[in-house]
């Protein structure tokens, strides 16, 4: 799944989120989905594993587990 920066054309957010080939994302802070995806910086080697489980950690604490295999929801839901 590619990472995407994105910034909220309502609310004027920045972020950055895993996205699915297909989905669409909301604003995290207003929900809403008209976003406008940025340029993103390469990431130097090594480093995307580590950014790639921080946002899945972020992601569920907001509610969001559609990124997570059904045995992590299980994991994660206790």
């Amino acid at each position: 799944m590619p990472l995407y920066d994105y910034h909220c054309a309502a609310c004027g957010h920045r972020f950055e989120t895993l996205v699915r080939a297909g989905g669409m994302p909301a604003c995290p802070q207003c929900g809403s989905t008209a976003l406008e995806r940025q340029v993103s910086a390469p990431v130097p080697p090594g480093r995307s594993k580590a950014i790639i489980a921080s946002n899945r950690r972020a992601a569920a604490r907001e509610g969001h587990f559609s990124n997570f295999s059904q045995a992590e929801r299980r994991k994660l839901l206790g």
